[in-house]
């Protein structure tokens, strides 16, 4: 019993920080910048083992955010320099995570540390990496690191609230404001990097972009308001996590991929139904009286 609770609070952790920041990923129009950074951060991961040794630690935290805000720093140079957006995400994605790729052939192909696991992870294995505190077990390291993710992510956005919502909204006005548009921008961006790497070992990259998409997308048809629509995208990243998990056990397969088709059904339903943007709605409104 305490196997499945601990890796149902592991996915609803993960669906609870890859929703509230994905929020402003959605509202900011940088969805797919998640996907860059999901697997860019491979390349963090790969050089804070080559500097510390470990797998885990603050190194591994440290190694995430400074390549997340590397590839943040690089693509907004491309697109500075005429390269379109899309473009730019795709050449620096793609080369960082290469660079991550041959680095771990290099230096790290004897260790517990590879490409497959990076891109699917394997939430089940979870409730065996435990913490140890003076000989004793208090829980998964992952449940710990992503709890205290968590507790960062909440203090930011209810600290910079105001802040966050106006340059999400309104880009223009928040600069007249004299809101500082561009430390709000990289101080989003490290949520980022932090959340995905808290993610990466034990739910994987593709399951952290779906979190981090998905959740915030299908929120966004149901509600305009900024609090309720950061409510309701931890909501779905929890229900997302709890359907997966279901499913997997029931039908055999991997419980990340599982819980990344959850949340494609839950956006597809709400797509129909969702009372603010739904296609129903607006057929409602459409046809005559």
């Amino acid at each position: 019993m305490s196997y499945t609770i601990w890796i149902l609070l592991t996915a609803t952790l993960v669906g609870i920080n890859c929703g509230l920041v994905g929020t402003f990923l959605v509202l900011r129009k940088m969805s797919m910048l998640s996907d860059a950074i999901s697997h860019s951060v491979l390349l963090g991961i790969v050089g804070a083992y080559m500097v510390s040794h470990q797998l885990q630690g603050v190194s591994m935290l440290i190694g995430a955010l400074l390549v997340g805000l590397l590839t943040t720093f690089l693509v907004q140079l491309l697109h500075q320099k005429g390269v379109q957006s899309d473009a730019a995400i795709g050449v620096v994605f793609t080369c960082l995570f290469a660079i991550g790729v041959v680095l771990i052939s290099l230096f790290a192909d004897r260790v517990h540390l590879d490409v497959e696991h990076a891109l699917m992870g394997e939430i089940a294995f979870v409730p065996w990496d435990v913490l140890e505190v003076g000989g004793r077990s208090i829980g998964p390291k992952a449940v710990w690191l992503l709890g205290f993710v968590l507790a960062i992510n909440i203090f930011v956005i209810v600290f910079a609230y105001k802040e966050l919502k106006i340059s999400s909204f309104d880009h223009e006005m928040a600069i007249t404001l004299g809101i500082p548009v561009v430390l709000i921008h990289y101080v989003l961006m490290g949520m980022l990097s932090l959340t995905t790497v808290a993610s990466f070992d034990s739910v994987g990259a593709i399951l952290v972009v779906a979190m981090l998409i998905v959740p915030s997308a299908t929120a966004y048809l149901w509600t305009d308001r900024l609090s309720t629509m950061l409510i309701c995208s931890a909501f779905i990243g929890v229900l997302a996590s709890v359907i997966g998990y279901v499913g997997a056990t029931a039908f055999n397969v991997s419980i990340s991929g599982a819980i990344s088709v959850s949340t494609g059904v839950i956006f597809f339903v709400s797509l129909w139904i969702a009372p603010k943007h739904g296609v129903l709605r607006k057929w409602l409104k459409k046809s005559p009286a």
